[in-house]
């Protein structure tokens, strides 16, 4: 033992290292604060009903009615008590708090992947900082995107994984990749798995590619092997979390839909619109920020201040500094085509560098693979900008139009720059005497990237146009604010300068941090500086330039006290008043945001609105249907919508508007009409009276007795017990009847039962639930027991205990193997 902690003694100190970095920037969080996140607070309101009944039951429901009338919580929160990567997630977050824990897993899944690349410690310990401090991981994790940012940080180890079994490892590399792949899957963030299938689809070719071209088939078909049982496992060990989730997902706004579209005309529309889909596209020309960051302006907005022209020109206009320096830092100075941005994705002005130079002197095979998969992830990454490709696999690629904001696939690259740019340095150390014209190589490359650095930096406005396509109606909505036409057009004027100095201040910057890169390498050459101090200068430069861009996106200003934090969803005096109605399950809607992308409201009410990227495509489709340009009241009577918060057009003040119409938590209708189809049933719910009449599908007619659907006088339901996943009436009536319930319908789980028997549950109104029920005084039950859940639970259990004894195994050979060659 004593041996092995010596011969592992510089493992040890990086990974020290890397806490301390972790440590030092997030140095709030260990004096007791912690981060603003957007999507955080929005997700604090989505999950509060279930983290009630956890608390009151001791385990979470698999139902909520706080957002969009009800759906499954399976993409809100869920334990997932039977899967071993729960309990690891776990144990490294009570030591690591998140965030930290974060930005750790990047750091030592970075270290990872250059190790088994066989990098030197200290290179592959650059390289991991080089990986984890791209600046889109921490934008994520500033805006909230937990999920997206745990996921990103396995992708790394899970390519270092496939290598060592491409290498010949047949146990560690099969079992570490069946552990990071399974923590990767549990992250929950398929399309950051899926970004990272197509890259290794790549490499995949490539590797087939050599082995024909060697004709060495076994070593290719065993790590193969190795590796799909290894995904096996790894999606086993998941299947709580893939199952239910791929069954819930066909039934989503990423399924099929239930009513064709106009500009359809396929007539099978599956996945996500596409225009929808590509809202978050990158620029073509804004890739020019892997290099200069603010090339583009950065962030959106808080950007500007007092000093801006902006400020300057407003204050030579009359109006005060502080007010001024205010307005400037509302204004975008993002000017790219995406509705709006947290900021670039930066890769490093030295990785980028490092990357140009290695296409030309890296002989490694790995390289066609990294540039073949960053071409094709940028390409899919521009969207809507070049459909060409685009289009192509969103029409034809399975299961990639499922997924939205296509930026995102900018994480591939962020791994792939980095890892040639060090495999570069790696080349230098390795095999420099033997390149030849190595000094016109870096020469050449130091005066293509330097020189157009030089070039932003002297001509902006030659190469950049500071404007986009909506430049026109920022200064329309200048000139309102204004009231004058020629002050809107110096202030868009001035922003535009403003725009070009960030600009030019980053090129510049970009340029020096070339420079110093360059004269590192110029020097190594002419053997006027160890590889120790290159390395160690490397280090400090590419992690002063990443740390210092992202300081600009997460930084202490991000955090605020605990107890600040706590009260982020205040409750205020309207929700106060509405919660003194003691009625079991009401709904709500919050006019004084956009009440169907905001969940602030659920954390308090049954909100018919709420905040999720994955919402029932029925409820999706009431909501195109129903509520565009202004809501029917009759649907909002149907969803038992007793309260409205609105907001005083004059004073700003916050009021309630009570309806008496709503129809209530269960109600019996004297007719029921069938429909032919889910247009005409969608049509059909656009003006009628849900208190008396009831649409229905043609499809459920078989679960009916027609000749028995009677009217429903003197008959009386109510709701008696409420619980997410169990509710259960009470109900009155002289004959049968049609009773429709103000709960959506979802037929992967819910039961229904009176007095003990099972019945079927019938969609009525497009999206609610409906019974026919016998004439008597009766008990109606309804339990949500999805079969999917625990079937997948019991598999979950048994492939986690396969992962547990495969990695006990693996340190039980290695302990053995090297007892034998001690």
């Amino acid at each position: 033992m004593k041996q092995w902690f010596k011969e592992n003694t510089t493992h040890f100190i990086i990974i020290a290292i890397c806490i301390a970095l972790v440590f030092f920037y997030f140095s709030p969080i260990f004096g007791g604060k912690t981060l603003v996140q957007s999507d955080v607070v929005q997700a604090v309101g989505s999950q509060k009903e279930l983290f009630d009944y956890k608390e009151k039951d001791g385990h979470a429901p698999n139902w909520t009615n706080a957002m969009f009338g009800g759906m499954p919580t399976y993409q809100i929160w869920y334990e997932h008590a039977h899967n071993i990567t729960t309990y690891i997630n776990k144990g490294i977050s009570r030591i690591f708090p998140a965030p930290t824990d974060i930005v750790l897993l990047y750091l030592l899944g970075g270290y990872f992947l250059f190790s088994v690349l066989r990098i030197k410690p200290w290179l592959a310990a650059v390289g991991a900082v080089a990986l984890a401090f791209t600046s889109y991981n921490f934008i994520y994790i500033e805006a909230g995107h937990l999920n997206k940012a745990y996921a990103i940080a396995y992708l790394a180890p899970i390519i270092g994984a496939i290598l060592l079994c491409y290498r010949g490892s047949r146990l560690w590399g099969p079992v570490l990749l069946t552990l990071f792949l399974a923590l990767e899957i549990r992250a929950n963030h398929i399309q950051m798995t899926y970004y990272l299938f197509l890259a290794l689809l790549v490499l995949v070719g490539f590797e087939l590619y050599h082995t024909i071209r060697n004709k060495q088939w076994r070593p290719f078909l065993q790590a193969s092997a190795f590796q799909l049982g290894a995904v096996v496992i790894a999606v086993l060990v998941n299947a709580s979390v893939l199952f239910p989730t791929y069954e819930y997902s066909k039934l989503t706004i990423r399924g099929k839909a239930n009513i064709q579209k106009v500009d359809d005309t396929s007539g099978n529309a599956s996945g996500l619109d596409k225009q929808y889909a590509y809202e978050w596209s990158q620029g073509v020309g804004e890739n020019i920020t892997f290099l200069i960051p603010n090339a583009y302006g950065g962030r959106s907005g808080g950007v500007l201040d007092g000093k801006s022209e902006v400020a300057k020109t407003m204050t030579g206009l009359g109006i005060p500094e502080a007010q001024a320096a205010q307005f400037a830092g509302q204004l975008p100075t993002y000017w790219g085509e995406k509705m709006f941005t947290s900021g670039p994705w930066y890769f490093g002005a030295a990785v980028i560098f490092l990357f140009i130079l290695g296409l030309v002197i890296v002989k490694d095979r790995l390289k066609w693979w990294i540039l073949t998969a960053t071409i094709l992830t940028i390409l899919l990454a521009f969207g809507r900008h070049f459909p060409l490709v685009s289009d192509l696999f969103f029409d034809y690629f399975p299961m990639y139009n499922k997924f939205r904001a296509v930026e995102s696939i900018l994480i591939i690259p962020a791994i792939l720059i980095p890892l040639l740019a060090i495999l570069t340095v790696n080349e230098l150390f390795t095999r420099a005497d033997q390149i030849p014209q190595l000094d016109k190589k870096v020469l050449y490359t130091f005066i293509g990237v330097g020189g157009f650095c030089l070039l932003i930096a002297f001509l902006p406005s030659l190469f950049l146009d500071f404007r986009n396509s909506q430049h026109q109606q920022l200064i329309s909505s200048l000139e309102q604010a204004f009231g004058d036409k020629q002050a809107a057009g110096q202030v868009a004027s001035a922003l535009v300068k403003d725009r070009a100095a960030l600009a030019t201040a980053d090129a510049y910057r970009s340029f020096f941090i070339v420079l110093i890169t360059f004269g590192l390498i110029w020097f190594y050459s002419k053997k006027k500086l160890s590889m120790p101090l290159f390395i160690g200068i490397l280090g400090v430069v590419i992690l002063a330039d990443l740390w210092s861009v992202d300081k600009r996106y997460l930084n202490d200003d991000s955090f605020v006290d605990k107890r600040t934090s706590n009260t982020r969803i205040p409750e205020r005096e309207v929700d106060q008043l509405i919660r003194m109605d003691k009625d079991l399950s009401y709904r709500v809607i919050d006019l004084t945001t956009n009440p169907f992308s905001d969940a602030r409201a659920s954390f308090y009410h049954k909100s018919l609105g709420g905040y999720h990227a994955a919402k029932l495509m029925r409820f999706q489709e009431v909501l195109e249907h129903q509520f565009n340009g202004a809501m029917n009241e009759d649907v909002l009577d149907m969803f038992n919508v007793r309260y409205l918060i609105t907001q005083n057009t004059q004073n700003g003040a916050e009021q309630i508007k009570r309806r008496s119409t709503a129809a209530g938590n269960a109600w019996f209708v004297d007719r029921v009409t069938f429909v032919n189809s889910n247009a005409q049933e969608m049509q059909a719910i656009s003006s009628f009276d849900p208190h008396k009449e009831a649409f229905v599908h043609e499809e459920f007619k078989n679960r009916l007795n027609i000749s028995r659907l009677g009217k429903s006088e003197n008959a009386e339901i109510k709701l008696v017990s409420y619980h997410p996943d169990t509710l259960q009436y009470e109900y009155t009536s002289p004959t049968d009847a049609f009773a429709v319930f103000s709960e959506v319908f979802y037929d992967k789980g819910w039961k229904a039962y009176i007095d003990g028997e099972e019945v079927p549950i019938i969609r009525a109104d497009y999206i609610l639930r409906a019974l026919q029920v016998p004439g008597g005084n009766h008990t109606i039950s309804f339990v949500f027991a999805p079969k999917t859940m625990q079937i997948s639970s019991i598999i979950s259990l048994i492939a986690s205990i396969i992962l547990v004894l495969g990695f006990g195994f693996a340190i039980w050979r290695g302990t053995r193997k090297a007892k034998n060659i001690a």
